[in-house]
């Protein structure tokens, strides 16, 4: 029975993730947390260069989530770390479908025309502004593996500090 109930947050969460795989591009409700989280990173990485500080809105949609991973997995709190997992997957399909528009620019952006394509113009300063949807393809392979990441983690995490599913709510 407790192998069994390991699995219960795997098969919840293929369903969410299957919907997301299917649904690259469409705009969720999640999807505006992960637009200030992006935001957010072009100012933290401001005084590193335009490069870097384009980069940042990419780094911390990155970053935040894997911290979040990082804290679950550092206390063996499988729940924790798949759903946190799921979050970096979904943004990693947010970044595919950006960088994947770099050469169309059709994507609503914040602050209109007045401001310039993050991948649009990183791919441009690696040459590589042909490859945009290589790219997005490559972002959205990635997310693939972080879901099955995700659903295989009762083979990854077998002990938990949980015993039952009431426990989380301390």
């Amino acid at each position: 029975m407790y192998y069994l109930k390991r699995w219960i947050v795997s098969v919840l969460l293929l369903p969410v993730m299957i919907y997301l795989l299917l649904h690259r591009g469409q705009y969720g409700l999640i999807d505006n947390a992960d637009l200030v989280i992006h935001e957010a990173g072009h100012f933290f990485f401001m005084f590193f260069g335009k490069f870097i500080y384009t980069l940042g809105g990419t780094l911390m949609q990155i970053i935040l989530p894997s911290i979040i991973v990082w804290y679950f997995l550092r206390n063996y709190y499988r729940t924790g770390v798949q759903i946190s997992l799921l979050w970096l997957g979904q943004n990693f399909i947010n970044i595919s479908v950006y960088a994947d528009d770099a050469r169309a620019r059709k994507l609503p952006l914040l602050g209109g025309s007045h401001v310039y394509h993050d991948w649009n113009y990183l791919l441009g300063q690696l040459n590589l502004l042909n490859y945009d949807t290589e790219a997005g393809y490559l972002f959205f392979g990635i997310a693939g593996l972080i879901f099955a990441a995700v659903f295989i983690m009762p083979l990854i995490i077998q002990d938990t500090d949980f015993t039952d599913y009431t426990d989380f709510l301390k």
